[in-house]
């Protein structure tokens, strides 16, 4: 039997995004001095992001704001890929942990996709 998801740190796809901004967070300690409030910041901001909206998205009441939030993060998911090409071009990121963050990235937003889906059922099953 499943636990019951009482809190969004109860949700497994939070708890992705939440290792994956601490990885994030690890990565970008050894960018160039240089790119504190450049790369590193819009890196750290945007994996941050997921997993706020996420939790955000867990609190709200209705699903369509629920769905906004999980779309929101979702979003979050596709800007951080972009930071990870652009540190990958950069030679920031060794190619084989840029593709290992992305292909973790993706699994990331099928989950969000899932609750989105999910959550879409639902409103439409509660529609008069």
């Amino acid at each position: 039997m499943k636990d019951k998801i009482k809190t969004f740190y109860d949700m497994e796809v939070w708890k992705r995004a939440n290792a994956f901004t601490v990885r994030v967070y690890q990565v970008t300690n050894k960018f160039p001095r240089d790119e504190r409030f450049g790369l590193t910041d819009q890196m750290r901001k945007a994996t941050s992001s997921i997993s706020a909206n996420i939790a955000e998205g867990f609190n709200r009441y209705h699903p369509n704001d629920k769905i906004r939030f999980y779309h929101n993060a979702r979003g979050s998911a596709g800007e951080s890929k972009s930071h990870i090409i652009l540190s990958k071009d950069l030679k920031y990121i060794a190619d084989t942990d840029a593709h290992m963050m992305i292909g973790e990235l993706g699994e990331i937003e099928m989950m969000i996709n899932g609750l989105i889906n999910s959550l879409r059922r639902l409103a439409s099953s509660r529609a008069p």
